[in-house]
């Protein structure tokens, strides 16, 4: 059964869906972009900031169906410059225990919602 998945501890949606589905086990996130879910303010100091943010939105979504990033098996990491792979991967690799990482690619696009440089989404299963 869909259940939609929503915290004020993540940023408000900017467009017509939700932050995140659990359907049955399986939860699937929106892409979190750096967006402070406190202020409103999008969080682009540098790259790695950036990430740290977009990482923590994830976290909180997870956190709110009581999943950790250890239920996660796959992600998606779009970036606007594969330039910023390397900075991108070193923080997204600090919430991840390497024997037991999920799936993932990593795509560059042409361009992000509000401009920003990285935007990841996730898919967990409890």
């Amino acid at each position: 059964m869909k259940k939609i998945v929503t915290t004020s501890k993540a940023p408000a949606p900017i467009g017509p869906y939700n932050q995140a589905i659990l359907n049955g086990n399986t939860l699937y996130t929106s892409g979190q972009i750096a967006i402070n879910p406190e202020t409103g303010e999008l969080v682009m100091d540098d790259i790695k900031t950036e990430a740290e943010m977009v990482m923590q939105n994830l976290k909180a979504i997870l956190d709110e169906v009581g999943m950790t990033f250890e239920n996660v098996i796959k992600t998606t990491i779009f970036l606007n410059d594969m330039n910023n792979f390397a900075q991108v991967n070193e923080v997204y690799g600090s919430y991840f225990n390497e024997d037991t990482a999920p799936a993932r690619e990593t795509v560059a696009v042409a361009a992000l919602p509000k401009f920003v440089n990285v935007e990841i989404s996730v898919i967990a299963v409890k």
